[in-house]
């Protein structure tokens, strides 16, 4: 069994109700749900909120709601990884343990069912992994980031400052769109950012974290960039 659990909180304080908030047309959320299920991979697609109105909304773009988030799991001080624990001993208790849970956000509305499927099927194949997870690259060398120093600016790594970009191995970092796992491995103490992962190297123009209504302004900006740029595509194609 394949578990999609989407959390899905509704305290939202930098932007109020960001998880159903109109993005391009639609709710945030109706974009995580909408993917995984076009992926084909989920036997349930689960949004765990503690708000009836998320509630609503993601069971009219068909997830299911199984259970309202206890008040304990929707602080603001809760991380995922015991949303996601809670979701998966629920499932074991009412239906049977998944053999595979992924934790998809809710905002992440770039999220492509390939990327998805790609993550189950690397993860499959390889029984040394726990995990595998959405990433990307930077687009400039962390090896050369400047912080603030007093009235000026030091290098983060003065090691590195005068080294060629080319001569610096690439970075990654959280995308923030899924996390596939072994349920075994969520309900252990394995960690998602280490070697029993399998990094998803997602294109850059695919990922933008939307915590402030400077990065949802951004985000729907690339978003049009990003349709207009695949309507015309297909357009073309149909020429």
């Amino acid at each position: 069994m394949k578990l999609a659990v989407i959390p899905a909180r509704g305290g939202s304080k930098r932007i109020p109700h960001k998880n159903i908030k109109e993005f391009a047309g639609k709710p945030l959320i109706a974009y995580s749900i909408q993917a995984a299920q076009q992926s084909g991979l989920f036997d349930k697609i689960w949004v765990s909120t503690d708000d009836e109105q998320i509630a609503e909304v993601a069971l009219s773009y068909g997830a299911e709601v199984p259970f309202i988030r206890p008040p304990e799991l929707a602080d603001d001080f809760t991380g995922t990884t015991p949303v996601i624990r809670h979701a998966i001993e629920y499932c074991r208790e009412h239906f049977t343990l998944p053999e595979y849970t992924c934790c998809i956000y809710a905002t992440a509305p770039f999220l492509q069912a390939k990327y998805l499927q790609q993550g189950f099927t690397q993860l499959n194949e390889d029984n040394n992994k726990a995990f595998a997870f959405s990433c990307t690259t930077f687009a400039f060398p962390v090896q050369r980031a400047l912080i603030k120093q007093g009235s000026g600016v030091a290098p983060l790594y003065p090691e590195y400052i005068a080294k060629r970009s080319q001569d610096l191995p690439e970075a990654l970092h959280d995308a923030g769109q899924f996390y596939w796992g072994r349920s075994v491995g969520f309900m252990s103490n394995k960690k998602m950012f280490s070697e029993d992962a399998i990094p998803i190297v997602l294109p850059r123009y695919l990922v933008q974290d939307i915590d402030s209504a400077e990065d949802w302004q951004r985000a729907e900006l690339m978003y049009q960039a990003y349709m207009s740029t695949k309507n015309n595509k297909v357009s073309s194609n149909n020429e």
